[in-house]
Order: C-alpha cells, then structure tokens, then sequence
C-alpha cells in the first residue's frame, strides 16, 4: 500500500514508522502544522521530524505553506472546538494530497499520542476518507507510546511540551 503519512512531529513518528514498516507498506511522509505557535516551536519540530526521517531513510514532504492566520481565524470564538477543526484542517490537507498524487491511503501520526483526542481523529478521518474518496488507514498507535519516548530521549530528540497551538501553549504554563 502506498501511504500518505502526516507527521505532527518527530518523537510521533518513531512508533508508527516502525510499526508501518512491519507491514511493508511504501510510505511518505507530510508535514503540515498550521496551528503550531510560535514560528519558531513550529521549525524545532520540523527540523527534529527531518532529522530523524533523513536517518530513517523516510522521505518526507514540507508544505511551504504555513497558513497560521488561517487556523487562528477558524478557532477565535470557537475554542472549545479547536482540536475538531486543527484535527480537520491537516487531515484534510494530507486527504487532499495523497488523493492528487496517486496515494492508496492516508494516515496520521497524531494517533499516537495519548494526549490527542483520538476517537474524534479516527472520526474526522474516515469522514474526510469519504468525501476525498480515498481510504483512511486507522490503527490504535497508542500502544507504543512508552517505547516511542524512550527512543526519542535515547536519540536526544527535542520533545515538545505541547500539542503545538497557542491556547495549549497557555495551558501548559497556566497549569504548571
């Protein structure tokens, strides 16, 4: 299967990369990350996501477009939906993709992490599957969770401290 992998950040891929390989699927992957605050957080995970997939031999795809203002216009005054819409927007994007460059699936690799609302990315891509006819590849990535971390402080990966958008970002320091 060729596969269309969003990537949110490096220490996320590590499982799911290794996992999909078992499977002898072609995969590539997609970085696009509008909601990720500020510029800079935005280009740390970028580059450690293409440090770790030069060495993993992962080819990876960089969106030029960075449409901050885009995500933030969509969510002021919605807030308490800001993670449906941030899930929407990059799944959409990857969908979008995959679909105009001959991809059989699309995936993500925010199904990794025990933090993200993971029954609502499952529910956002298999509806996005239908309206961009293309298959959405589901797989519950959360159990190597712990073996994904290890790895990434073993290799000295930077590792966030955040989901990547500015009201996490608050979050993260209103509640420490």
């Amino acid at each position: 299967m060729k596969l269309l992998l969003h990537i949110c950040c490096g220490p996320c891929l590590i499982y799911p990369l290794r996992t999909l390989n078992d499977y002898s699927m072609q995969i590539q992957g997609l970085f696009y990350n509008p909601n990720i605050h500020p510029f800079s957080e935005y280009a740390k995970r970028y580059e450690a996501l293409r440090q770790y997939a030069s060495d993993m031999g992962l080819p990876v795809i960089c969106s030029d477009d960075y449409p901050m203002e885009e995500f933030l216009r969509n969510i002021v005054f919605r807030e308490k939906d800001r993670c449906r819409f941030c899930y929407y927007q990059r799944l959409k994007y990857t969908a979008t993709y995959a679909r105009e460059n001959q991809f059989e699936a699309f995936s993500t690799t925010l199904l990794y992490s025990k933090y993200q609302k993971h029954d609502l990315i499952r529910e956002i891509g298999e509806s996005i599957a239908r309206e961009c006819e293309i298959s959405f590849y589901y797989e519950d990535f959360r159990k190597g969770w712990r073996e994904g971390i290890e790895i990434s402080r073993k290799l000295g990966m930077y590792r966030q401290q955040y989901c990547g958008c500015i009201y996490s970002e608050k979050e993260r320091f209103m509640n420490a």
